[in-house]
């Protein structure tokens, strides 16, 4: 075990803030409560958010070691030098954007986002972020500097809340929930100066997984549910930042104990494929796995191209994942590229009392990896 990971183990309680997440077919209306207007600013430090991404109990135990992750077919980035810098116009932000209102157990819920436009002229590339929570939390304010980054280099960035276990969602919510905030913007384009015919989806963590499930679910309507049903959902790009594939090896890099938590009746994981209370496992329920696994879906020239980025030191999602999504892609001849951050973590680490692992992900050479995707498949 290295020192930096021995560092960090906490055995029990893990809180994961991971930030680093039938209706009807008429558009529900724009409803920005705050706009806050892009004011010019020196170049400087991006911002961060004023209070902290909300956290949830997780009862499993970080693992106390990481199988060492095979490099032949990725590229390393050793994350040194400086960090991304943002511009010198803010872009202006709407706050609260109610884009869809799902139901879920009866239950309907006003999910939001917030969107960031550039003062660049012309219509803007859309990204669509997703934050992390362990598929438990989805708090669309996390990870404010990263996003703000990407708005400067020209696109549109809106970061969603989406459904998760806490209300009883599966996978197959979060996802509905991300292809509704695809067909509410691509609705709205000309309201926001969005370029609609260009978009990409950008996860962490949960995210990343919603993302690779969103980029190769391109056209297949069953997962189309909801609102804006006229448009499409299908995306052109997918960043994916240690994100899981394979749910039922999310935990094949690690101890024995963290691999008999992972795949316990009632974890997060499983909590997520089947809705609480059930007894199944996608450890032992191979058809389901398969169901909640992105490479089930790939399609050649259907399937969006991906990046995918891991720690080698990943401590909450093994690394392997990636790995082997990206020979999935290449075995259904999707454009996939894997890039191995060195000696990184699992993105922010600030809630486990490592507020130093996040500066890892936020170095220029690592969002230049990110933003250099996006400018080849969605920039104009």
């Amino acid at each position: 075990m290295s020192a930096s990971i021995a560092a960090r183990n906490i055995a029990g309680v893990v809180l994961l803030g991971l930030g680093l997440a039938v209706g009807s077919t008429g558009a529900p209306a724009v409803a920005a409560t705050t706009v806050h207007t892009g004011v010019a600013t020196q170049l400087g430090p991006c911002p961060t958010p004023t209070e902290a991404p909300g956290t949830e109990p997780i009862p499993f135990p970080l693992t106390s070691s990481v199988k060492p992750t095979d490099t032949s077919t990725s590229t390393v980035i050793v994350p040194d030098g400086p960090q991304m810098q943002c511009s010198t116009t803010a872009p202006t932000l709407y706050e609260d954007i109610t884009y869809s209102s799902p139901t879920t157990g009866g239950v309907e819920t006003d999910l939001k986002l917030d969107l960031q436009i550039p003062d660049t002229p012309g219509d803007k590339p859309l990204v669509i972020y997703i934050t992390g929570g362990g598929f438990i939390t989805a708090d669309k304010s996390a990870n404010l500097g990263q996003r703000t980054y990407v708005a400067d280099q020209g696109y549109a960035v809106a970061s969603i809340e989406y459904r998760t276990q806490l209300t009883g969602a599966t996978y197959e919510d979060g996802l509905a929930d991300v292809k509704s905030a695809v067909r509410y913007l691509r609705a709205h384009a000309d309201e926001y100066g969005i370029d609609a015919s260009q978009v990409a989806v950008w996860g962490q963590s949960a995210g990343g997984y919603l993302a690779a499930m969103a980029g190769a679910t391109n056209g297949i309507k069953r997962f189309d549910i909801g609102e804006n049903l006229n448009q499409s959902s299908s995306v052109q790009a997918v960043v994916d930042e240690f994100g899981a594939s394979d749910l039922a090896g999310m935990a094949d890099d690690y101890d024995a104990a963290t691999q008999t938590a992972y795949m316990a009746p009632g974890s997060f994981i499983n909590n997520y494929v089947f809705g609480p209370g059930s007894t199944r496992t996608v450890a032992t329920d191979a058809r389901a796995n398969r169901a909640a696994n992105p490479a089930t879906y790939l399609r050649r020239g259907v399937s969006a191209p991906v990046v995918m980025l891991h720690g080698d030191q990943d401590q909450i999602v093994s690394p392997s994942q990636t790995l082997t999504y990206l020979n999935a892609l290449k075995a259904k001849g999707v454009e996939g590229t894997r890039y191995v951050v060195q000696g990184a973590n699992h993105g922010d680490m600030s809630f486990l009392g490592d507020p130093d692992a996040g500066l890892l992900w936020s170095t220029q050479k690592v969002m230049d990896v990110i933003t250099g995707f996006l400018d080849q498949k969605i920039g104009s």
